[in-house]
């Protein structure tokens, strides 16, 4: 290819930097139908980049400065595909080597590096990018790789929380930018899972910086946003904000498995519907009621029915229930039963960090602290009404009068998967 000498070569690498720009643009906001389209696209526009950045003649790019861009620029083009490419990461070597205060050439390395696997080279690219200065991307950046990086480790709070961390230092550099919001609620999603998914206050993190995330209109085309936002909103039970979110993510990205999730949500739903409504015609209820009403436990908790807990945590409360049914459901937690109190109303029961067999159909169950949440929506012209309660840990049950046993913790149920991209 010719070359053009006399064209400006500051320019020239303006105009690539910003053709670069665009592809990543391209890359992180747009989900055609057919995922080949998008791949197609980014192939057409790198190698017009490339072409572009060709044109500057040889003799310019001489100066260790103006090399350090050239290579940089050429391997972050190459790098914009989601397969790791090593002449990306040969191009990005040189560009750090001739020039090692080019921050954004670490932070590609970085990202190149991420995609072959080898995460701790990777975070010390990052590492010695953020030596150069703080930088919110990059920040960013660190604090995705260590939510990866905490998987199957051994430390995995310890990780999540320095993610956690970065991802608040980030938003520090520029309160206003929406993808550091959304990397902070990422991070408060995954803690809330590898702690154990009993401290909900992590959810309501999590769900705190994702509407901050929203309030960018550059966040508006991220599908990844509304879906991680929608699973938050699942596990706090507002179903209605999560089949919404779910629906947003799939216009947005119709690849994604976020229909697949409205789908669970509402099978879920419509099961709790028909037991409750089969329940107001069972004459045993009376008699399953009143073997309620004489049973006794710890003095320290007021015992209540379920028509007088407040919404939310309810201390020093304790509910008595019996055991009607195990809702089975397609998603993996929490557990969800159907149970009636002393005063014959019905409510649903949902248990996170115990085994599902701990609790079986026909037992009598004292909930201690209970948080209590009433639902009430419509849906696709479907009304959903049932009073709910949930508890996060195993002291917080006692079956058939007795506590439950350690071997009945749940098996920590890892999320890693349905938390979407970034």
């Amino acid at each position: 290819m010719s070359t053009v000498g006399r064209e400006n070569a500051e320019d020239l690498f303006a105009e690539v930097s910003k053709a670069a720009d665009g592809l990543y643009t391209i890359r992180d906001t747009y989900f055609p139908t057919n995922p080949d389209e998008k791949t197609s696209q980014l192939l057409t526009l790198s190698n017009l980049a490339l072409q572009l950045l060709d044109k500057i003649h040889p003799e310019k790019r001489k100066l260790p400065a103006q090399r350090a861009s050239y290579e940089y620029l050429r391997g972050k083009v190459l790098d914009v595909f989601p397969e790791y490419k090593k002449e990306a990461e040969d191009h990005l070597s040189k560009a750090v080597k001739l020039n090692p205060s080019l921050q954004d050439a670490w932070l590609s390395l970085g990202n190149c590096i991420w995609k072959k696997g080898d995460l701790a080279s990777a975070k010390n690219c990052f590492t010695l990018a953020l030596s150069k200065g703080l930088n919110k991307g990059i920040l960013c950046q660190l604090s995705m790789l260590e939510r990866r990086m905490a998987q199957g480790a051994e430390d995995q709070v310890k990780i999540v929380d320095e993610s956690i961390k970065h991802a608040k230092e980030a938003i520090a550099l520029d309160v206003k930018d929406g993808n550091s919001w959304y990397i902070l609620g990422n991070a408060c999603l995954t803690s809330f899972f590898v702690t154990g998914a009993w401290d909900h206050g992590k959810l309501l993190q999590a769900l705190k910086a994702y509407q901050h995330a929203e309030k960018d209109e550059r966040m508006k085309s991220n599908p990844d946003l509304y879906f991680n936002c929608a699973t938050v909103n699942k596990y706090l039970e507002n179903y209605e904000r999560a089949l919404s979110g779910f629906e947003a993510a799939a216009v947005r990205d119709p690849g994604l498995n976020a229909i697949e999730e409205v789908q669970k949500i509402v099978h879920l739903l419509d099961k709790i519907e028909s037991l409750l409504r089969g329940q107001t015609k069972v004459k045993r209820l009376a008699s399953l009621a009143s073997s309620l009403a004489n049973v006794n436990f710890n003095g320290s908790y007021r015992k209540e029915t379920i028509d007088c807990l407040l919404e939310g945590l309810n201390k020093a409360v304790a509910v008595v229930g019996k055991v009607l049914f195990f809702v089975k459901h397609d998603n993996v937690a929490p557990f969800h039963y159907l149970l009636c109190d002393s005063s014959q109303i019905c409510y649903v029961l949902s248990v996170y960090r115990i085994h599902n067999e701990a609790i079986k159909e026909g037992d009598q169950v004292i909930l201690l602290e209970p948080s209590y949440h009433y639902v009430d929506f419509s849906w696709k012209g479907k009304c959903y009404q049932f009073r709910s309660v949930r508890v996060d840990f195993v002291e917080q049950v006692l079956v058939n009068g007795k506590t439950l046993s350690p071997q009945h913790h749940a098996v920590q149920t890892s999320i890693y998967a349905q938390i979407k991209s970034s």
